[in-house]
């Protein structure tokens, strides 16, 4: 999978709220359902999106519907970060040894 359907998926709120119900536990989809103030076929699409992005599995236990993180969709977005991490620390780090005013900004970003 690549980074950006990641991102993609994980920049509506209530996305990474699902997330976080699945995470420890499957749960099903009436139950995640119950957590949000809006219909369970809004829940739907947005468990369509994380699964479409690779990062909820679903597998069918009787009549009900189970959804789990899938950590293998959250590698791309993992390496991706991982590349700019280093590189922003280095320029933070150097920015605070140097002693400059406004070393909170690092080339323009606070």
């Amino acid at each position: 999978m690549e980074p950006q359907s990641a991102l993609r998926a994980l920049a509506e709120p209530r996305r990474l709220a699902i997330l976080r119900l699945v995470r420890d536990e499957p749960r099903a989809a009436g139950e995640i359902a119950q957590h949000f103030d809006v219909t369970q076929q809004a829940v739907s699409q947005h468990l369509n999106v994380l699964r479409d992005a690779g990062l909820l599995e679903m597998r069918k236990e009787g009549r009900r519907h189970l959804y789990a993180v899938r950590p293998e969709g959250l590698v791309a977005l993992d390496e991706f970060l991982a590349q700019l991490w280093p590189t922003g620390l280095e320029r933070l780090k150097g920015a605070v040894e140097d002693g400059r005013p406004g070393a909170r900004e690092v080339d323009g970003v606070a």
